[in-house]
């Protein structure tokens, strides 16, 4: 949980086009002690982003003019401020386009004031931790070398960039390779205790790893599943 006090050194943009959310939404983050932005569209967001410099966008995907997904990759393009999506749909494939859009959660329409302003906490807390830094570059194989001190991925000599949230996913199987971590305690440690039942968060995020890391992503030779248990990385060596 965010520590007293915290909040009110934080500005959140809100962004979406029924004053009636951006006046809620507001009202409520300003109660917990967030400074608040708003806008009503995309390009007046992207227009926010670079003058008021929030720390967390709050974006509705379904805006006139240019989308809540438009709105999000420009974003991307230009800065990494996290950004939690709202959807009227509670359709798996819009929760998956956002978050492979660069979103870092999504919460869906009607949502209880109290969870969204554990959702926002909990993204602040994940961007605000310090990346864990093994002492030394560990050789997974002639293919795959990760050098955690420096957050470099190198497949057959080339760099691959994560997300943070990749590289934290890589470095806690990493660091116990060989060993079946559960979909539990994955999520709690990557993304949060609140996110403990969000198993598709570590699907999605899995499969990301594995189009990046491994030869044939289907048939992946580095993250192996256990079916209903969880995942593991494979041991050194073998």
């Amino acid at each position: 949980m965010t520590e007293p006090g915290r909040e009110q050194d934080k500005t959140i943009l809100v962004v979406d086009d029924e004053p009636r959310i951006v006046e809620a939404v507001g009202m409520n983050l300003e109660l917990e002690g967030y400074q608040v932005s708003s806008a009503s569209n995309g390009y007046e967001a992207l227009q926010k982003l670079t003058e008021d410099l929030p720390d967390l966008v709050i974006l509705d995907v379904m805006m006139p003019e240019i989308d809540g997904f438009e709105t999000l990759r420009k974003i991307r393009e230009v800065s990494t401020v996290p950004v939690i999506m709202l959807t009227v749909r509670g359709e798996e494939i819009d929760k998956v386009k956002g978050l492979d859009l660069g979103a870092d959660d999504y919460i869906t329409k009607p949502f209880n004031p109290k969870e969204l302003v554990l959702r926002i906490r909990a993204v602040l807390r994940r961007v605000e931790m310090p990346s864990p830094v093994p002492k030394t570059e560990i050789r997974v194989d002639d293919n795959l070398s990760i050098d955690f001190s420096r957050c470099k991925v190198i497949i057959k000599g080339k760099e691959v960039h994560l997300r943070p949230t990749e590289y934290r996913l890589l470095y806690h199987l990493v660091s116990n390779a060989g060993h079946v971590l559960t979909h539990e305690t994955l999520l709690r440690r990557v993304w949060g205790y609140e996110y403990r039942d969000e198993d598709h968060y570590l699907w999605l995020y899995i499969t990301y790893l594995r189009k990046k890391i491994e030869d044939d992503p289907k048939h992946p030779k580095y993250i192996l599943s256990e079916r209903g248990i969880g995942y593991r990385f494979k041991e050194f060596g073998k």
